[in-house]
């Protein structure tokens, strides 16, 4: 079992949760059910099956939950997109976001690559 706290893809996703937060509370409060809610959601989600995948015994199932993260990154690219359609975010927090996301996105990937990698070598246990 890892320390998920000392995976950077987790702080990387984490940093990204924050900023997230702090950019949501500025959504109409018509959209605290809807669009803030989702987004979040999406964005826990993605630091939560990290921390989830690191207490699973088999690195299957641990590149299993990266793989889910993975796709809630896309998931909040989307939402990202959608506030700043609708006007909720400004150009400045979609580059903040944007970046924040890719970021977090380009560690994961090559987090995923390892435990892949680790796996093609044999490594059975987490």
């Amino acid at each position: 079992m890892r320390d998920f706290r000392k995976i950077v893809a987790w702080e990387k996703a984490d940093d990204l949760v924050a900023l997230v937060y702090e950019v949501t509370k500025a959504f109409p409060r018509e959209e605290l059910y809807g669009l803030t809610s989702q987004l979040r959601r999406a964005v826990v989600s993605v630091a939560a099956n990290i921390a989830e995948g690191s207490g699973k015994q088999y690195l299957k199932e641990f590149k299993q939950f990266l793989y889910t993260a993975r796709a809630s990154l896309s998931e909040v690219e989307y939402y990202i997109h959608l506030s700043h359609r609708l006007g909720y975010l400004d150009d400045e927090k979609v580059a903040r976001l944007g970046e924040a996301r890719q970021d977090a996105a380009k560690v994961l990937q090559g987090f995923i690559n390892t435990v892949e990698e680790q796996i093609r070598q044999g490594r059975i246990y987490n």
